[in-house]
């Protein structure tokens, strides 16, 4: 099972849904607008609301009567409430959008929430989404990777401490055990040719397949 996780970021971020039509949605705080203007009905809705309109709200509450406002003083994000309520589906996927745009300590937030969880969730892979990007944590280990139509470069960073033992095969650009320092912008912007593979020997790699803006 996908869950796709809305939160209420600038409107031209978010990706185009119809790409996961089975896909249940969660709607964070003013997401939740968001997916209803799309003629999409989530499963649920959580967050403190602050950032709706008292009528909006009342939009909100004519589809969950029983929603549970949360309080705007708390020790949680809203997103992190998304993701609490996410699991408890037990998903193979979670897809977090509507998360990038706007500030910039949000987005941070969200990085190091999605990296807890997936250190938590293992079997469950968690991944950021917008209409340029996806991103996702890569723990040691072997993971197969396939080009992406629609993503044409892939980025490799360190987060939390020095990747170790960086083997990229498959790339236009390979990589054989190589370490990834803070600070280093060598492992930027490489192509997958087809299908390939990324080894880690030890750390967690930030993989970022991005795509140039449209014309």
């Amino acid at each position: 099972m996908n869950i796709m996780l809305i939160a209420g970021g600038p409107a031209d971020e978010l990706p185009d849904f119809s790409f996961f039509p089975d896909g249940l949605f969660i709607g964070v705080d003013s997401g939740t607008l968001a997916l209803l203007e799309r003629s999409i009905r989530p499963v649920a809705a959580v967050g403190d609301f602050d950032s709706v309109t008292a009528e909006e709200y009342e939009q909100i509450r004519s589809v969950f009567p029983d929603l549970a406002r949360s309080p705007s003083v708390k020790d949680q994000s809203d997103t992190e409430l998304g993701l609490e309520m996410a699991m408890s589906y037990e998903p193979k996927q979670v897809i977090l959008a509507g998360v990038t745009g706007g500030r910039l300590d949000h987005y941070m937030s969200v990085l190091h929430i999605m990296y807890k969880y997936q250190q938590e969730y293992p079997a469950t892979r968690f991944t950021l989404l917008n209409n340029q990007n996806q991103i996702r944590f890569l723990n040691s280990g072997t993971h197969e990777v396939t080009k992406h139509p629609r993503y044409h470069y892939v980025s490799f960073y360190p987060f939390a401490e020095k990747v170790e033992g960086l083997t990229l095969t498959g790339f236009m650009y390979p990589v054989i055990n190589e370490d990834l320092p803070f600070g280093t912008t060598r492992f930027v912007s490489n192509e997958l040719l087809n299908r390939g593979s990324v080894t880690i020997g030890s750390g967690h790699c930030l993989m970022v397949e991005s795509s140039d803006v449209e014309k």
